[in-house]
């Protein structure tokens, strides 16, 4: 997949405000079995007040899903993750921010390595239970000696922290995401819940960006991998702030069963009603990460619409969302539509010039190619919301794709020159 995924059909609306199962608080330790906690151990030693490790842990045993950056380069902890993968169980996930493990050679590989046994031995499990994933800056060796002092002492801390776990992963972030949601399954209530990190380096094939995600649904391993897949095309796959991706993209899923429902099988009913309530979590994730964008002010709803494939529509959403010229209009209010009709050209979608419409929020800013009767000042309000929908219809086919996008600002710029 990008980022390991896929597509798909999508099973609920990832856009809708409303949200279509009922959310609860907690995030990943809102499941049954779940438990998480966070600590300080240096990685960033200017900035004491600010946790950096943290770690999700189930009491029971537990099946786990993964998928990855597509980037040539993966960092350490990403290879040392797909590897343990293989194993039939994991019990828990070990998590440093500050400090991305990438292009670290096997010093850095071995450090990876060495967090899960670390992690290991302080909850007397398997090197190979541990799943491990670091975020940060990129070709910095770990101080993998303080970490293990650390990680030790994570044990004695655990309990219902999502909260504090989602806050020790973040880097540029401004704000921790968690969400959960509590749905009906073979009369059972099931809970799935999730924490995510990202703001920069965040692209459709999964950026800078991890997330983690729990459930207590009894499903197998098989089964889970297949519903991660389909929810991480519907939403991490479908995002972008600045057309990045990163060394370290990942998104995990723990589940153990305790909730009691009959073992979830790909293709029921019961499976579906999973489905979307996973759907529902990782896309509300998605939403935050690209609302947090370093330095956005506007958030773009963008839907590309008849194109002679779901393929194509997505090239030409790629091409719009991650335009830096477009990307710039927004961020003037500007409802600049010859730079949107420009990306779309180029995008590598076929498309037929008059047939082209461009819309804001349902307001026509071009027919077939050429300019609406739309005022001026009527498209410009809509640009200068902090929230819009542009729809661009290609008008060649039955083909779609939907991207949530942002504007490029000053304040990206003065952030990402340097340290």
């Amino acid at each position: 997949m990008r980022l390991g995924g896929i597509d798909g059909a999508l099973i609920i609306d990832f856009m809708k405000d409303k949200p279509a199962h009922a959310t609860i608080k907690g995030g990943v330790t809102a499941p049954a079995g779940f438990l998480a906690t966070s600590i300080y151990c240096g990685i960033k030693a200017s900035n004491p007040s600010r946790e950096d490790i943290a770690l999700i842990f189930s009491e029971s045993p537990a099946v786990a899903a993964g998928t990855f950056t597509t980037n040539m380069v993966k960092a350490a902890p990403v290879l040392a993750s797909i590897a343990n993968l293989r194993a039939p169980g994991t019990r828990a996930i070990i998590v440093n921010s500050g400090n991305a493990n990438a292009c670290t050679g096997p010093v850095g590989l071995a450090a990876a390595q060495r967090m899960c046994l670390a992690t290991a031995a302080a909850l007397g499990l398997k090197e190979r239970e541990i799943l491990v994933c670091s975020t940060g800056r990129i070709g910095v060796q770990l101080p993998i000696e303080k970490m293990e002092a650390s990680i030790a002492q994570l044990p004695a801390r655990l309990g219902k922290q999502s909260r504090a776990a989602a806050k020790a992963i973040m880097t540029s972030d401004s704000f921790p995401k968690e969400t959960a949601v509590e749905v009906e399954i073979g009369g059972k209530p099931v809970r799935i819940g999730g924490i995510a990190k990202g703001a920069g380096m965040i692209d459709p094939n999964m950026a800078t960006m991890l997330s983690f995600v729990t459930t207590d649904a009894a499903i197998g391993k098989a089964d889970l991998a297949k519903a991660l897949r389909a929810s991480v095309g519907q939403s991490f796959n479908r995002i972008t702030v600045d057309g990045d991706m990163s060394t370290n993209d990942t998104v995990l899923a723990l589940a153990n069963g305790r909730a009691g429902n009959p073992v979830l099988k790909f293709g029921s009913a019961d499976f579906a009603i999973f489905q979307s309530a996973l759907d529902q979590v990782t896309a509300a994730l998605a939403r935050m990460i690209v609302k947090d964008g370093e330095g956005v002010s506007r958030f773009v709803d963008l839907h590309v619409t008849g194109a002679r494939t779901d393929a194509e529509a997505r090239l030409a959403a790629r091409a719009v969302a991650n335009s830096i010229l477009v990307k710039c209009s927004w961020y003037g209010g500007d409802p600049n539509w010859g730079r949107i009709i420009d990306a779309v050209g180029y995008s590598g979608a076929r498309i037929c010039e008059e047939r082209v419409r461009i819309s804001y929020n349902g307001l026509p800013a071009v027919i077939d190619g050429m300019a609406a009767a739309t005022p001026a000042a009527r498209l410009q309000a809509v640009a200068r919301k902090k929230e819009f929908t542009v729809t661009v219809d290609l008008g060649t086919g039955n083909g779609t794709h939907r991207i949530w996008t942002t504007d490029l600002t000053t304040k990206y710029v003065d952030f990402n020159m340097g340290e």
